[in-house]
């Protein structure tokens, strides 16, 4: 990477936390998008300056665009948008429509993610195979991790703007959502 690097942001998505680096070259006009330290986007002499840049991020192939605006003179401004976005709005819309929980088993950091919509389940990146059960007091979700029991269970909060109410039990101890 050259002295080049004008922009650095983390992106939790449901297969992991991304980190995506921006290297804009103001004289030459180059353009270069790691993500997670690989390259994925370059473009040598760009005429424009400003403008955007859209790429795809992680095994769910998140839409991300980083705007390049001009602020005044030689300065320049880089905003980067998930799914149309801000990052801050996404990242907050992103606390309502999934769940998180980072827990170690067997020495492993684990990162597990809920995704409320489609009830997906994620752990570190992969997709999980998962059985769900409807129980007295709502749902229960179980799949595997390692040779652990994992169940999240979905019960009514009792109040009607909170909705359903999700934790995540592994061999039948809760483990604390986290925020990220």
């Amino acid at each position: 990477m050259s002295g080049d690097l004008v922009g650095v942001w983390e992106v939790a998505l449901s297969d992991g936390v991304h980190r995506i680096e921006f290297e804009h070259g103001t004289t030459t006009g180059k353009r270069v998008i790691y993500i997670d330290g690989k390259e994925a986007v370059r473009r040598d002499w760009m005429f424009k300056l400003v403008g955007k840049e859209t790429f795809t991020v992680g095994g769910t192939e998140t839409k991300a665009t980083i705007n390049i605006d001009a602020v005044s003179g030689f300065a320049y401004e880089y905003t980067l948008e998930i799914n149309g976005k801000s990052l801050k709005k996404y990242m907050e819309n992103r606390a309502k429509i999934s769940s998180t929980w980072v827990l170690n088993l067997d020495g492993v950091d684990c990162r597990v993610v809920l995704e409320k919509d489609t009830m997906d389940i994620w752990c570190n990146g992969q997709k999980m195979e998962t059985a769900g059960e409807f129980v007295e007091d709502g749902t229960e979700t179980h799949f595997n991790v390692a040779d652990h029991d994992c169940c999240i269970k979905a019960v009514s909060s009792g109040r009607r703007r909170e909705g359903l109410v999700h934790s995540l039990l592994v061999d039948g101890v809760e483990v604390t959502e986290s925020t990220e």
